[in-house]
């Protein structure tokens, strides 16, 4: 065997057994999870509130598994991640294209500054700055707080994933539409962003599942609520705060793992989706 094979052979070797250090934390964490959480699993994890101190004491006592659910944290995740996804979905896409399109201009430094910014800023600084501009107005936590806060993260990964998106695209799309006489918005709007669709989607999806799992912003802003709220001017629960408190509380420790499970499968399902449809619509 030449020398060169040796070191091929060596380097692949290298490869795969550093790409096997990588995996093991990850088949840990998920064989965790999935030991100590399924036994909460059940209808009423997914029906009802979470139980309050009292009610998982005297559970743990009879050795039964514990009342309830998180019902509260599940509402709650939706109608914030829905409220800023309204927002920062067409401010982001509108915001990328404009970055595609005047790459050179001063207004595209701006945008591409304040997006790069927002998107190395740690989340709890982002809760401040929702906590200033909503709830210090308002006078209280709100669903509303927790969505500007969610709203502030998601824009910089939708505006640079759409702006990356575009510029992937052939450039005789938009000559072949302009000699045809179409104008400017038509060429955006009918051609540009359905041609680019796959792209724009999986980063939107990315972008919602990196905001589903936050703790440190909302704790700022939505503060938490043991009842199922829909009022987006009132104290919101969510999982990853409902994870949190479960963690403050010794009588509910066995809650957070089944939380844990269920956030992880849910980002994980998303994540799985957007990879999906980048393939099927993977620009060629």
């Amino acid at each position: 065997m030449t020398i060169k094979k040796i070191k091929d052979r060596a380097f692949f070797y290298g490869v795969c057994f550093f790409s096997f250090l990588t995996i093991v934390p990850l088949v840990a964490i998920i064989w965790e999870l999935v030991s100590k959480g399924y036994k909460q699993i059940n209808w009423s994890f997914f029906t009802e509130s979470a139980p309050s101190t009292f009610e998982a004491m005297l559970a743990k006592q009879s050795g039964d598994i514990l009342p309830g659910g998180i019902a509260n944290g599940i509402t709650g995740t939706l109608l914030m991640v829905c409220l800023a996804a309204i927002i920062a979905i067409p401010v982001g896409i509108f915001a990328g294209v404009y970055l595609a399109e005047k790459p050179k201009s001063k207004y595209a430094a701006v945008i591409r500054f304040i997006a790069d910014l927002l998107q190395g800023t740690p989340s709890i600084i982002i809760g401040i700055i929702a906590y200033a501009w909503v709830v210090k107005p308002l006078g209280s936590y709100s669903a509303l707080a927790g969505a500007t806060a969610l709203m502030i993260m998601m824009l910089p990964l939708i505006i640079r994933s759409t702006e990356e998106t575009l510029k992937m695209l052939p450039g005789s799309l938009k000559e072949a539409a302009a000699a045809l006489g179409a104008p400017y918005y038509t060429i955006v709007l009918r051609i540009l962003l359905p041609s680019a669709f796959g792209g724009l989607f999986t980063g939107t999806l990315l972008a919602v599942s990196r905001v589903t799992g936050e703790t440190a912003p909302l704790m700022l802003t939505a503060l938490g609520s043991t009842a199922i709220n829909w009022d987006v001017t009132a104290p919101t629960s969510a999982v990853p705060l409902l994870i949190w408190e479960f963690y403050n509380d010794p009588n509910l420790a066995d809650m957070i793992w089944s939380s844990s499970l269920f956030l992880m499968a849910l980002i994980l399902i998303l994540n799985l989706i957007a990879k999906q449809v980048a393939k099927k619509w993977r620009i060629q």
